[in-house]
């Protein structure tokens, strides 16, 4: 049993974290009025706070959480290898773990990624894919090739390297500065398509200029990175799976990497495994991360191909060995708990249930696609997004410093519901254990919230 913490303790431990902690994607002045919440426990998709409170964890923490909080069998995975081993370094070494972990995600991943490298983090991971790639021309004597393509919108985390090859302004205008030249295609993503287009039409519509790029740039071009189907920070605006094929297909032609950063994506929310898999295709190199330990510690795989690793094996005084290290590399604890993870997806249908649910959500918000301050809801799979507009007509959003998606995640907090909206995009995400009852509830909540939002 986890203790009672009396609301004392509470505000003191408010006090005491904004003494000291220094909270991530945050303006602290804004707990000035808005404290953060102290949370004392989690069970399943629930999230309790200090004073015994409940929420509803419609965002699964930041994507990450799978199976709920407290997950039983991955807890007790956890535990298990707590007292065995917590980790080791992989320099020179290996442990069972890992080892289970590669071979798994080998079997499950798409055909032809066949070697798993680990990071810490998804961000990590993104670094680890760039440099995998310019490395590998490096070593075949491709020196030209330095620049990647990346897709306007998009989002690959906050390191400098994942921060170049991302291009949403509020992230990575600060930085730009000490950021990588990059080449921008436009993204594919289907909210500004003409009325009466199709998501299909439009998305290879938007990849002819993706083809000039490549056409133009290849002989200079390491990858092309993307996030598959769904740009999740950059509002969680959505694409059709066509642009993935044409993707593979040209960056064939060009002699060019593709790079999938699935560490949002992965593992179910888009209705399938992995979001490649509707696209029927393979990356050269595959990112991984926030679901693939069902939310319990932090994690990140890279995995690719046998023709990347073969151009860094050889002679260790030929100097090709890959550059890159993490002190938590393969960390027991984190592969234990992916393989938990991985054993409920082996063990349960998942993936079938997790159909029945987006289908429970796309008609439980069916009717706000009329309301007349949301310009669009969308879905893959298990990513539901609802975007509020000013002007729906003229495609006129809010001025985003009226910060209404603020006024929508708090409200839903009142109500026990977790919603952390991207700007006036208020999005579903939830765990996939949640219930039908519990979604019911959480849609009824976004449509008060957006009421409240939108009344002025």
């Amino acid at each position: 049993m986890y203790p009672v913490t009396p609301i004392a303790m509470k505000s003191s431990l408010v006090d005491r974290d904004l003494s000291v902690v220094w909270h991530p994607c945050t303006q602290m002045k804004d707990h000035e009025a808005f404290p953060p919440i102290p949370i004392r426990r989690g069970e399943g998709v629930w999230l309790e706070d200090a004073d015994g409170n409940r929420y509803i964890d419609a965002i699964s923490s930041w994507w990450v959480n799978l199976f709920g909080h407290a997950n039983p069998k991955i807890s007790a995975a956890v535990k298990e290898q707590a007292d065995r081993l917590e980790h080791v370094l992989l320099a020179g070494f290996t442990h069972e773990p890992v080892v289970a972990l590669s071979e798994r995600l080998v079997a499950i991943t798409p055909a032809g990624l066949s070697r798993c490298f680990y990071a810490d983090n998804g961000s990590s991971a993104i670094e680890v894919a760039l440099k995998m790639s310019f490395h590998y021309w490096r070593n075949r004597g491709v020196h030209g090739k330095t620049r990647f393509i990346t897709l306007d919108n998009s989002y690959h985390g906050e390191t400098l390297g994942a921060l170049s090859v991302g291009n949403i302004a509020l992230y990575r205008e600060i930085y730009a500065p000490l950021l990588l030249d990059t080449i921008v295609a436009p993204t594919p993503d289907c909210f500004h398509r003409e009325p009466g287009v199709s998501w299909e039409a439009h998305s290879r519509a938007k990849f002819s200029a993706m083809e000039t790029l490549l056409e133009r740039h290849a002989e200079e071009v390491c990858a092309v990175i993307v996030e598959p189907l769904v740009q999740c920070a950059g509002y969680m605006r959505m694409y059709h799976p066509v642009y993935l094929r044409l993707l593979r297909e040209a960056c064939d032609r060009y002699n060019v990497h593709l790079i999938a950063d699935e560490i949002a994506v992965g593992f179910g929310r888009t209705g399938t495994m992995f979001a490649c898999e509707q696209a029927d295709t393979s990356p050269d190199i595959l990112c991984l991360s926030k679901g693939l330990t069902g939310g319990y510690l932090p994690l990140a795989a890279v995995l690719t191909t046998d023709e990347i690793f073969s151009a860094f094996y050889d002679d260790y005084d030929k100097l090709v060995a890959f550059l890159h290290s993490h002190s938590y590399t393969g960390n027991p604890l984190g592969c234990r708990a992916a393989l938990a993870t991985l054993d409920i997806f082996a063990h349960q249908p998942v993936i079938e249930t997790n159909a029945e649910l987006a289908h429970c959500m796309r008609a439980l918000t069916a009717d706000l696609a009329d309301h007349p301050h949301v310009a669009e809801v969308r879905q893959h799979g298990m990513i539901l997004a609802m975007e509020m507009i000013r002007d729906k007509r003229a495609r006129e959003p809010y001025p985003w410093q009226e910060r209404r998606g603020l006024a929508v995640y708090r409200y839903a907090l009142g109500q026990g519901v977790l919603l952390r909206p991207l700007g006036d995009v208020i999005y579903l995400m939830p765990p996939y254990v949640i219930t039908a009852e519990q979604l019911a509830r959480v849609v009824e909540v976004a449509r008060q919230g957006i009421d409240l939002a939108t009344r002025h």
